[in-house]
């Protein structure tokens, strides 16, 4: 399994696989390595006939197959990229192909929000004759850096304090922190500081209504809150529970684990969960309101939960996956 830089710096030397697998629960670098295969393997003349792209609910498998094994024309190879590949049916068969891949083709399957099954013959086919990215969600103390390092590359500068309002509003969604940031290339001079009052202003956010704040909500048992953060969640249409979910579990996984420290010190707290230490109060909260046997159970109902907005013996929309949840953490 390659790194990001290792991929990139693979095709800027000419080094290309005839198939890539990005998968993952962190949509953002599949998003950003299917922008640079495909900005970068072919020119722009040859995109005209060597350049496709199918999406996994509207295709079949035999219809990928079928069009990776054309030859490319006035070029010496063609992209084929799959997007939302997750929802591609009976994605398994696809290990027929990628045992003997066509040299002239590279293949990219965007596989986002989850992992293709690593027991199964397609992941370990691909292993042998492509490249296999995966994704992971940031932990709580990757995204503070992410955010500076976003900001750095649009010409901003941003303090610890505006870094650390960003994260409590956004969460660890990367993919919503790099559009926001880049806002303000319109409204702010290179060189310039993002300020609290510049996100707040300029964004246009309510805090009230982030995934943070829904967390938050449901950690302190605010049953009143975390309802009317939901039901906005639900109209807005900003969010899924592909993007609700991880943040939630992430949260009580760390109650849970809080509870079997003997160190309850913030350091070691910190240390041991992975967390920045301003986070460690809210952890220590949610703990008082839920016991460990308590946020066991709620972890083992989130992994169900899971499982139904993925389609598993279930087929429930977000504001019902969300029911769920409240009689989950919430009763």
């Amino acid at each position: 399994m390659k790194e990001l830089k290792t991929i990139i710096d693979d095709i800027k030397a000419g080094r290309i696989s005839p198939i890539y697998a990005l998968m993952g629960e962190e949509p953002y670098y599949i998003d950003r390595l299917t922008e640079f295969i495909e900005e970068n393997i072919l020119t722009p003349d040859e995109k005209g006939f060597n350049f496709t792209v199918m999406y996994g609910p509207d295709s079949s498998v035999e219809e990928i197959e079928l069009t990776c094994k054309r030859y490319p024309m006035m070029a010496e190879r063609q992209v084929v990229i799959v997007r939302e590949a997750q929802q591609l049916k009976q994605i398994d068969n696809l290990a027929v192909y990628a045992a003997k891949p066509t040299p002239s083709t590279v293949l990219v399957l965007a596989h986002k929000y989850k992992s293709i099954d690593k027991r199964k013959v397609l992941y370990k086919t691909i292993k042998e004759t492509g490249v296999v990215f995966e994704s992971k969600s940031p932990s709580d103390r990757e995204v503070p850096d992410f955010i500076e390092r976003t900001a750095t590359l649009h010409g901003f500068k941003m303090d610890a304090k505006a870094i650390k309002f960003m994260f409590e509003c956004m969460g660890n969604n990367l993919s919503r922190i790099a559009k926001e940031i880049e806002k303000f290339d319109m409204a702010l001079p290179k060189g310039a500081s993002i300020t609290i009052k510049d996100i707040e202003e300029q964004v246009g956010m309510n805090k009230d209504f982030t995934i943070f704040e829904f967390v938050r909500a449901l950690g302190a048992k605010d049953a009143t809150k975390a309802y009317k953060i939901g039901q906005y969640f639900v109209k807005s249409k900003e969010h899924s529970i592909h993007s609700t979910l991880p943040l939630v579990a992430n949260h009580f996984t760390r109650v849970l684990a809080y509870h079997g420290l003997k160190d309850k010190s913030k350091g070691a707290v910190a240390s041991s969960l992975g967390i920045p230490p301003f986070a460690v109060d809210e952890i220590a909260s949610s703990a008082q309101h839920y016991p460990m046997k308590t946020v066991s159970k709620i972890v083992g109902g989130l992994r169900q939960i899971d499982l139904k907005g993925k389609g598993v013996d279930a087929s429930l929309d977000f504001e019902e996956l969300l029911k769920e949840l409240y009689i989950l953490t919430l009763n």
